[in-house]
């Protein structure tokens, strides 16, 4: 959803506001609510239909493409557009893509006992961030609103470029679930990228923060900026919980949390606090793995734009059973974690459920019949909650002994080596889900007791609450039952005794019972009918026996609808005061689903567990890796090694199409697999914890933020520069390569360097710039590895391996023939390499760039004279090692890189003849 901006002004519409006091009554009633809501567009219930006029009624027909019409009055005619309230779903989502925020007036006074206008009031308001109601939400996600606020007081470290931390505070208005930190500038924009919110309200002392992806970027305005008064925020936070200030850090943490909170007050039409925000989290953003968007992006976790697109991380895991565990899914994969006891934890869950395959398969049918609870009882929590929602809830809370049996091993299949059946979970994790498993079982029984098992979908239209519940509901039921068989064996006493075989007895919503007789039978008819309406060829009418008994029924009925409704809302409110125990019910839910899940995938597609290490200072270490996605669609997919050793950096080379890019993001996924809890794919791995990922993988402009490729590829650059440490992991993909050649291998080498130098971060640094594989004879912590391919005949085969070494080729002319340039191009790029070969002796790099020659120090330059000296030293005693490969080298038939890497092989040789 893009950050877009309303296409006209909120407000009351100019063409209603200018003639106020002329208005019909209902128009005044319109126009009043405008006013009081100048931030949104009203929708006006009229009947079937929520109505718009004048300004805002051109609005609604051109979005929501709806025939604009008219109405006419005493002050003259309006424009007014309607949508159809049954099937407004599709219509408010787009006037929300459209940027506007929408409030509902509804009728909130039954028009049959309205005695002039019928009362209405905004019930709602509804705006990208805040929406609740399902047909606008997508099963299993979140949808937050967040809020930042500038200043406060100094903790922490915790500030921004001014000295002052900033606040930010997230709510899912449909869940409950609220999120506060603090942090600086930077630290808040990486959040807010994380957290991908919907909409973002803002101080007017908060930093100005844009999206790293416009195109899913959040829709942000200025908010009351009352609400972010220090002691105005915190009254609001006050009821959810006592003492702010020992809660939160920072000032800017209260203020943002304040503000937001009333702002989901408002769009809910709440004059107080939401009961269900029960779960106010402070976090500190240091406490995960931290992955900017430039991370999410490139590694493809939520979002591929690519030819593989929806081909992503999360798709890939996501094999949930339910709302609830796909929604936890998202969350741990946004916040992998950095606590190794932690990780292990979840580690030992999978594997338990990985060994334990009729209680996973178990746990899998049974959740599956799960409804979204977090939703749920949002509903319930807020009174919007019909029957059938408190049925579904019912539904979860019986299947919930059946799940707690299979985890406790009572339907499982146990011990998979020893075959014993297991009584408990073994793991720590699992137990501690096991105990977290409450039933409810007395809310169960109670909407079990009270509500009808197939109660219809309007609370007041009767049948939701079951029979015997209510001993004075069914005596009205029984009272109105009565009346009815009475009136059904009405027609056939009274044929009996008048004699008159076409009588009949009917009824509608004007005249209620009556007794029809025809023209022809009027004689017949008896002296205690009292005539209720005559017709065309008949008379009814109506007995006083008769009369009393419809008396009884429409009593009976209404007071049975009045009584029902009043017992539903009773139970629903009983259900409501149990909200933080279904939370913490679909809190457990929803992490027993993931970790089935982890373990369903590991079993499957032959995932392991890596070991986790403590060390800081540990190595990254798989064996047999492979990348989660691409391995799913591939299934020649080559695995490959890594060991890097921590502060290590490994330059990559190798030809375009030979996996240097599914590599690199084959490391970092394996990474956030294992800190999330998962397994990872691969025949074994050794991590360490990783705090921060960073990568610089892939080329785009950024046209609507006025970024190159080349810029955006140097901010990126610049990030991870300025804040990758030691336990950090760094992907670059062709630094550089957005310049001239000469520039982009100096900015490379250089990034090179300093990461080296002075960061210290585990890092995987892939590049065409052939000159940086000397680096590995400059920095001790530098090291080559390359991808090999073969060429025989003239045709290249990719092989997709990694070996230590740099690559021989950069076969760019082979692979822009398999990419189906033409072949004449294709044969003059031949000839073009091959006169280069040829009339140029100076050795060239990859891309026919002279190799750098040193900066003329005699000092920095001991390789080449040591060649020069060993050659001529050894001379004498006959033809060396090297010098016998110098004369076998065909140097009019190699490639300039295949010369440059023969050189660079003799150099290794000759400073360990050196050495010796």
């Amino acid at each position: 959803m893009s950050p877009a901006e309303p296409e006209v002004a909120l407000g009351m519409p100019p063409g209603i506001a200018a003639v106020r006091e002329e208005l019909t009554p209902m128009l005044a009633q319109y126009a009043d609510l405008c006013a009081a809501h100048e931030d949104a567009l009203v929708l006006f219930q009229v009947g079937d239909f929520y109505e718009a006029f004048c300004e805002a009624a051109e609005v609604v027909a051109r979005i929501c493409e709806v025939t604009l019409t008219e109405r006419s009055d005493s002050t003259g005619e309006y424009p007014m557009a309607g949508i159809p309230i049954d099937n407004a779903a599709p219509y408010l989502e787009a006037l929300l893509d459209a940027g506007y925020r929408v409030a509902l007036g509804d009728q909130v006074e039954d028009a049959a006992e309205a005695t002039g206008l019928v009362d209405r009031a905004i019930t709602e308001v509804i705006t990208p961030g805040t929406i609740v109601e399902e047909d606008l939400l997508e099963a299993g996600t979140t949808n937050y609103v967040a809020a930042v606020a500038g200043g406060g007081d100094e903790a922490d470290g915790a500030d921004d470029v001014d000295g002052s931390p900033v606040g930010l505070a997230a709510i899912d208005v449909a869940t409950g679930e609220c999120l506060v930190t603090a942090g600086d500038g930077e630290t808040i924009a990486t959040e807010l990228d994380r957290i991908e919110p919907a909409e973002l309200l803002s101080s007017p002392d908060a930093p100005d923060f844009t999206p790293a992806d416009a195109d899913r970027g959040w829709h942000a305005h200025r908010f009351d900026p009352t609400a972010f008064e220090p002691e105005t925020a915190r009254e609001r936070l006050r009821p959810y919980c006592a003492a702010p200030d020992r809660r939160f850090d920072h000032e800017a943490a209260i203020r943002a949390a304040g503000a937001l909170l009333a702002y989901a007050e408002y769009t809910q039409g709440d004059d107080g606090p939401l009961a269900y925000v029960s779960r106010i989290r402070r976090y500190d953003p240091r406490d995960h793995l931290r992955l900017d968007a430039a991370a999410q992006r490139s590694l493809e976790l939520f979002e591929n734009r690519g030819l593989g697109a929806g081909d992503t991380l999360f798709d890939t895991l996501d094999a949930t059973s339910c709302a609830l565990g796909r929604r936890r899914l998202e969350r741990w994969l946004r916040r992998p974690l950095v606590e190794a006891e932690a990780i292990r934890s979840r580690h030992a869950a999978v594997a338990e459920l990985a060994d334990r395959t009729l209680v996973r398969e178990g746990i899998a049918e049974t959740l599956a019949t799960a409804y979204d609870l977090e939703r749920l009882v949002g509903r319930i929590s807020r009174g919007r909650a019909d029957a059938r929602d408190l049925r579904s809830l019912h539904a979860t809370l019986t299947a919930v002994p059946e799940v707690k049996s299979l985890l406790a091993g009572g339907s499982g299949d146990g011990d998979r080596e020893t075959d014993e059946p297991a009584d408990a979970p073994r793991s720590d994790h699992l137990r501690d889900l096991h105990g977290r498993l409450d039933a409810l079982s007395e809310i169960g029984e109670l909407i079990d007791e009270a509500i009808a098992t197939d109660p219809p979908r309007e609370t007041t239209d009767g049948g939701v609450i079951r029979d015997g519940f209510d001993a004075d509901l069914d005596d009205l039921r029984a009272t109105e039952r009565e009346g009815r068989e009475w009136v059904a064996t009405l027609e056939e006493t009274e044929r009996e005794r008048t004699g008159i075989d076409s009588l009949s007895v009917g009824h509608n919503q004007v005249h209620g019972y009556y007794i029809e007789v025809t023209d022809a039978n009027r004689d017949r008819v008896p002296e205690d009918y009292r005539r209720r309406q005559t017709l065309k060829n008949s008379e009814r009418y109506v007995t006083p026996e008769l009369k009393r008994r419809e008396e009884e029924i429409f009593a009976a009925t209404e007071r049975a609808a009045a009584l029902e409704y009043e017992l539903f809302v009773e139970v629903r409110d009983r259900v409501a005061a149990e909200t933080e125990r279904v939370q913490a019910l679909a809190d457990a839910l929803a992490e027993l689903d993931v970790l089935r899940t982890f373990a369903t995938i590991a079993v499957e597609r032959d995932y392991v567990r890596p070991a986790v290490a403590t060390d800081p200072a540990a190595p990254i270490r798989i064996e047999g890796g492979r990348h989660p996605v691409v391995e799913r669609t591939e299934p020649s997919f080559v695995p490959n090694d890594a060991d890097l050793p921590r502060g290590s950096i490994a330059v990559i080379t190798g030809p375009n199409m030979s996996g240097k890019s599914t590599y690199m993001r084959s490391v970092a996924l394996a990474v956030v697999l294992a800190q999330i809890g998962s397994f990872v794919p691969a025949q074994a791995a050794s991590l360490p914890v990783i705090d921060r990922l960073f990568t610089r993988v892939g080329a785009a402009d950024d046209i609507a933020g006025g970024q190159s490729t080349f810029m955006r590829e140097m901010r990126e650059l610049t990030e991870i520069l300025h804040d990758a440490d030691e336990r950090s992991l760094v992907l670059l993909d062709e630094v550089g390569r957005g310049t001239a050649t000469t520039d982009g291998k100096a900015i490379a080498r250089a990034a090179v360097e300093f990461i080296h130098d002075e960061l210290g971060a585990t890092t995987l640094f892939a590049t065409h710039y052939h000159d940086l594989i000397d680096l590995e004879t400059t920095h001790e912590r530098v090291f080559n590895l390359h991808f090999t391919a073969t060429r025989e005949d003239g045709t290249v085969t990719f092989l997709h391996r990694v070996a230590r070494g740099a690559s021989s080729s950069s076969y760019g002319v082979e692979v822009a023939e398999l990419a189906g340039v033409p072949p004449a191009v294709v044969e003059r790029s031949r000839e073009l390499v091959d006169a280069d070969s040829h009339d140029d002796s100076t050795p060239r790099g990859s891309n026919g760039d002279e190799p750098p020659t040193g900066s003329g120090d005699p000092d920095t330059e001991p390789t080449d004279r040591s060649l020069r000296e060993f050659l001529a030293e050894e001379r004498e005693d006959g033809p060396t090692e090297v010098e016998s490969t110098l004369r076998e080298l065909d140097l009019a038939r190699m490639t300039p890189i295949e010369a440059l890497n023969a050189l660079y092989d003799l150099q290794s040789r000759v400073g360990e003849g050196a050495d010796r």
